[in-house]
Parts: structure tokens; C-alpha cells; sequence
């Protein structure tokens, strides 16, 4: 019989994408318990591991909270072929959902890319509620509400919305876009996270989460890292500005948050 194959926490990170701090969060939490252990006390995954792991990051993608994934994985009853055949509709629906959002995004281009004198002599052809078909902007309101909904920071951040025009959601786009790419150029030139730069960087992404959005104390900061390297969500979006972006700037939050007095 041919040993069942098993890979270091390294080795699943670098496969599959998720950090190494994210995996042993899973662990901890009994999501995603590896199977075995070297004899210097190393986590080795097997491959029946690495499907538990895809359903975990298909739940994830689908919006599931880890513990709604953790109880259907869990489950005795449970049909892995039947989930993954649900999984995949789901996914269909969501792409047909995309492409409808493309479309969208063409139509709105094709405005922008008009020059004004066309566009009035054209007198307006485009019925513009055709830029935002394929949206569901309800869903991300009823999971904040959910998550967040009874704290200071929620309902301080809904005020502040309402006061914000365009010009502000531009500036703060713009700003937060600076602060991903100075930590990405950090990165890229070896910094490490506990370095004064990384740490600078890590600090402007605290104050201007405090002076947009909601008071952020370091402690409520580091639990935002926490998030950003287990949800996907935020990982792909952090990912975007550089490859590996989201495991160095939630470095940078802890160490600044200890910098500063402040535990994990």
C-alpha cells in the first residue's frame, strides 16, 4: 500500500493561497484540523484535507460565516458530490450574475466614452438604469447589519456615510489606494512587517479607517487583520495591489498595535 501523500502548512498556503496564519486559525477553531503531525510536531495536511479545505473556501466565496460551514461539514449527513453539485449551480448563477454587471460596467463606458457633443445630440439613447443591472448592493447592507449592526462603529459609520458625496468616496478611495501601494512597494523591497516603514504604513491605514469610517483603536485594528487574512473577501481585494499583501500589512497591524502599548 502506497503512503497517503501529506504536505507541510507551508506547502497548502503556497497551493492553495491561503496564509499560513489563516490555516492555523482554521485549526484552532476545529474548521480545518490537519490529520497528522510530524515528529517534530509539524502540521501535515493529506488530500482529503485539501477538499475540506475547497469546500471551506467555496462556502466562504458563497458568503457563509465559518461556523455555518464548520456545522455542514461536520454533519454526519453530509453529501460532499451533492454539495459540490449545489456549490457549482450557485456558481453558475453567480457568473450569469457577473456577466450581467459586465454588461453594465460596457454600457456605462460606452457613456463615458461618448464625447459630450454626441451625447446631446444623441438625446440620451441610453436608458440609464441599464449601468446598474446585475447589482445587489441590498446584500452587503443586510450582512453588515447582521455582523455589525449593534455596535458604536456601525452606526457611527452609517452617519458619516450620509454626509459623504462623491468627492469624499473619491478621496477615500484614493487614499486608501495610496496606502496599498506603499505597502506593496515596502514589501517588495524586503521590508518586514515590524519594520518602522511597514509599521508608518500600517498606522495611516488605522487613522484613515478612524477618520472616515469609525473610531478604530488598535485592539478593534488588529481584529480588522484578523478578518482581512480569513475572509477572501478582503484577502482578494488587499491582493489585488501585490501578491502576498494581505499576510505582510496585517503583520504590520500587529506590530504596530504593540508599537503602541497595545496586545493582540
Amino acid at each position: 500500500m502506497q503512503p497517503r501523500r501529506t504536505y507541510r502548512v507551508k506547502d497548502v498556503a503556497r497551493m492553495t493561497g491561503v496564509s499560513v496564519r489563516a490555516l492555523h486559525h482554521y485549526d484552532e477553531i476545529r474548521l480545518l484540523v490537519p490529520s497528522d503531525r510530524s515528529r517534530a510536531g509539524y502540521r501535515l495536511y493529506t488530500d482529503e484535507d485539501l477538499l475540506r479545505l475547497q469546500q471551506i473556501l467555496i462556502g466562504r466565496e458563497l458568503g457563509l460565516s465559518l461556523e455555518a460551514i464548520r456545522r455542514s461539514l461536520d454533519d454526519p449527513a453530509f453529501d460532499r458530490a451533492g454539495a459540490l453539485r449545489a456549490q457549482r449551480e450557485a456558481l453558475l448563477e453567480r457568473a450569469r450574475a457577473t456577466a450581467e454587471m459586465i454588461r453594465a460596467v460596457d454600457r456605462a463606458l460606452a457613456i463615458v466614452e461618448t464625447s459630450p457633443s454626441r451625447q446631446s445630440n444623441e438625446g440620451g439613447t441610453m436608458d440609464m438604469k441599464e449601468i446598474f443591472e446585475g447589482f445587489d448592493p441590498g446584500k452587503y447592507e443586510e450582512e453588515a447589519k447582521a455582523r455589525w449592526g449593534n455596535t458604536d462603529a456601525y452606526r457611527i459609520s452609517k452617519e458619516r456615510a450620509k454626509s459623504y458625496g462623491p468627492e469624499q468616496y473619491a478621496e477615500i478611495r484614493d487614499e486608501q489606494t495610496a496606502i496599498y501601494r506603499d505597502a506593496a512597494s515596502a514589501m517588495n523591497a524586503g521590508a518586514k512587517p515590524d519594520d518602522d516603514a511597514a509599521m508608518d504604513i500600517a498606522e495611516r491605514h488605522r487613522s484613515s479607517i478612524d477618520r472616515w469610517f469609525y473610531p478604530c483603536s488598535y485592539r478593534m485594528h488588529v481584529g480588522l487583520a484578523d478578518l482581512y487574512e480569513t475572509d477572501t473577501r478582503f484577502a482578494d481585494n488587499i491582493d489585488k495591489h501585490g501578491a502576498g499583501l494581505t499576510a505582510f500589512l496585517s503583520s504590520a497591524i500587529r506590530a504596530n498595535a504593540r508599537r503602541n502599548g497595545r496586545s493582540e
